[in-house]
């Protein structure tokens, strides 16, 4: 690879820490290099650094490279902390030790072997590129994630949204399977969020079962996924506010959600990136109520 070369990365972990994976894409010209890896137990920060290390460590020689990450962590711990770091023998202001020192300190060499501009994207905003390299890394993922159990004798709800603009006309979708028997729902708003529609589809979905039973919900929503099974607890405790302080965003969906989820027993499945008939059919309702209101 002789000419200047175009590097993406990402990385990620679900929950994290937990299950991790990595991915990264190298262009020089018309040629291509992809790279993937993964890691039982790891975080978000350990996957972004490893998807650069690995992206570095595969060019051969000295070479002018533009990086491109959606980390501010990773940006930032090497355009503004990591000369600090390794003049304080890897410590930081306090003395504490760097976290993730190990794999800065393989970072670091790599780094100082190369001219590399540094760019951070924003992700999930629409970058292919970035898109691509997301997609990658949560299959390499996935690839160690132990299938979950589904049980066939407890009704399994697959959710799905649409939004023709953020905010904009929008759509739910609810696939219900119960044994042999299948029952779907889906509305619409005629100015919303992505992410109200998602949180509105789990509300839903709910309601197509009788209070006192289980359920298995499946989303590709990273927000109601993360939401409901990581940070709910914590908003409930401090009032639905953030840690700054601020309102947590659609806090009225999100407490209808938490008062209705004390009527089940529920399961939650992360599906995103997996492929089910029922999932893509939720996907269609939703586009569809949106289409007829």
């Amino acid at each position: 690879m002789s000419d200047r070369i175009v590097i993406y990365t990402d990385g990620g972990a679900d929950p994290n820490p937990g299950i991790g994976g990595w991915a990264a894409i190298l262009r020089a010209g018309q040629r291509e290099k992809v790279l993937t890896g993964n890691d039982p137990d790891s975080t978000n920060n350990r996957m972004e650094l490893q998807a650069a290390i690995s992206a570095l460590s595969a060019l051969k020689r000295p070479s002018e490279v533009d990086c491109y990450v959606d980390s501010e962590y990773v940006r930032k711990g090497i355009t503004q902390w990591i000369e600090g770091w390794a003049a304080k023998g890897w410590k930081r202001k306090g003395g504490a030790p760097v976290p993730n020192a190990d794999l800065w300190q393989q970072l670091w060499p790599l780094v100082k072997r190369h001219q590399i501009e540094w760019h951070w994207v924003k992700g999930h905003a629409g970058n292919p590129m970035n898109d691509r390299v997301d997609r990658l890394a949560r299959q390499a993922r996935l690839e160690i994630t132990p299938d979950a159990q589904v049980s066939p004798d407890i009704p399994r709800l697959y959710l799905r949204a649409s939004c023709k603009g953020n905010p904009g006309p929008g759509g739910w979708g609810v696939v219900m399977e119960h044994g042999t028997k299948v029952e779907q729902s889906s509305g619409s708003h005629p100015s919303t969020t992505n992410n109200r529609m998602e949180l509105t589809a789990a509300i839903e979905s709910l309601l197509l079962v009788a209070p006192g039973s289980s359920a298995q919900i499946f989303t590709t929503s990273d927000y109601l996924f993360q939401g409901i099974t990581r940070w709910i607890h914590g908003w409930r405790k401090k009032g639905w506010q953030k840690k700054d302080g601020k309102p947590v965003a659609n806090a009225d969906l999100w407490q209808a959600l938490d008062q209705l989820m004390n009527e089940y027993a529920i399961r939650w499945f992360n599906a995103k990136g997996q492929q089910h008939a029922a999932l893509e059919e939720a996907g269609k309702l939703a586009v569809s109520a949106i289409d007829i209101a």
